[in-house]
């Protein structure tokens, strides 16, 4: 199945992003979107009075979310555009990506821009009234630390889904290392030739904006806080829960960012397009939900899924993207469906430049998109897990020519 709508090449962006309570701690994650957006739309000369929908994706609520996409599409200056505010954890980026596509899809719009944005650090710390409670008091919660550590439905953290499946399938820490040195071998080629990868989407050196946005705060010259790994400093890493293997190591660390990604009807991408002979495809999606407490398995219905729905199989794959909060879904993946995982992430991958959720996935695809561009063209597909033992997976074809 091939969607009528198109990603128009070249028409996405992300910002680097910042290892959490870094260069980015103290701004508005939906206001920051917003400034980088007008910043980036402008750049590529897209005039966002064009966009009639929008998505605005985001995990971690900031004051006036309750107004969420109309208030971000009118910072940016499409001001007669609509659309919701979306939010699935890790899968967001998918997410808002479908719902673009369901939107053109259905006639009800020809271009539609979305943006995902989260801020990890200083999260809310929220209060819920209960009159009934002792005293007349309420409840609290930390919305991204509580969170982190905790499964409603089963009371166990993310980090216990992990070694649910290192222990099942018998994941050493030396196996998950080994995955985390490649990964970083392979983010190193986008550092190479002063960040020649990164500079096709993003805007690099990125000048961090005050909270007010009147003026520069600092400059960065690519993700901050990346960490560099040795074969002897993860070796000496303890596992972080008592008798299991996943080490600090062998997992990614909270970050903050936005990225955008512009949708439209063909006609409409290849006006948009920096390269109207490129065109980027989109050709299937999948959701994905596993047994309680096995998150990091749900990478693999989920890809399954969206192959079935491109009518494609594994072997059409010329790329393929992860989310990896650990080392470990990559060995799972590669062992269900019969890969090498050291094919996987060409250029980087949220295991090493951070996870800020909701715009992961989003840079996730475009780092999908270029790679596939810079091999002249193929099939793709990124696949992520997410909190509640989900997963989301899309298949996209970059066809040059």
């Amino acid at each position: 199945m091939v969607l009528n709508c198109e990603i128009p090449y070249g028409a996405y962006w992300s910002t680097p992003f910042a290892r959490w309570q870094g260069s980015f701690a103290s701004l508005h994650s939906i206001e920051f979107a917003a400034h980088v957006a007008k910043a980036e739309l402008a750049k590529r000369r897209i005039d966002p009075a064009g966009f009639d929908y929008g998505v605005l994706g985001l995990s971690v609520p900031q004051r006036h979310a309750f107004y969420g996409a109309p208030w971000l599409l009118g910072m940016v200056g499409a001001r007669a555009a609509g659309g919701p505010t979306q939010m699935q954890a890790c899968a967001t980026g998918v997410r808002t990506l479908l719902a673009a596509a369901q939107e053109i899809e259905s006639g009800m719009a020809t271009s539609a821009l979305v943006v995902n944005c989260d801020r990890t650090s200083n999260g809310p710390h929220l209060y819920y009234p209960n009159p009934k409670g002792v005293g007349g008091t309420g409840s609290a919660e930390d919305w991204v630390l509580e969170n982190f550590n905790c499964d409603p439905l089963g009371g166990h953290s993310m980090l216990a889904t992990a070694e649910n499946v290192a222990r099942r399938h018998g994941y050493s820490s030396a196996q998950q290392h080994e995955v985390v040195l490649v990964r970083e071998a392979q983010y190193a080629q986008a550092l190479a030739d002063d960040s020649a990868f990164l500079r096709r989407f993003m805007t690099l050196p990125f000048e961090v904006p005050t909270p007010n946005f009147n003026k520069v705060a600092t400059t960065l010259a690519g993700d901050e806080g990346v960490s560099r790994s040795t074969p002897e400093g993860l070796a000496a890493l303890k596992p972080v829960s008592p008798g299991g293997s996943v080490t600090f190591g062998a997992q990614t660390h909270p970050a903050d960012g936005n990225a955008g990604i512009v949708v439209a009807t063909r006609e409409r991408a290849r006006e948009l397009a920096r390269d109207p002979r490129i065109a980027v495809r989109l050709r299937g999606f999948g959701l994905a939900r596993v047994e309680l407490g096995w998150m990091p398995t749900a990478t693999v219905p989920a890809a399954r899924k969206a192959l079935a729905r491109a009518g494609l199989g594994i072997d059409a794959l010329a790329a393929i993207k992860t989310h990896n909060p650990f080392a470990l879904n990559d060995l799972y993946l590669a062992q269900e469906l019969g890969l090498d995982w050291r094919r996987f992430n060409d250029y980087g991958c949220s295991l090493v430049w951070g996870h800020p959720q909701a715009p992961m996935g989003t840079r996730s695809i475009i780092e999908l998109i270029e790679t596939l561009a810079l091999r002249g063209g193929g099939v793709g597909m990124f696949t992520g897990c997410a909190a509640g033992d989900t997963a989301m997976a899309v298949v996209l074809e970059v066809v040059d020519g």
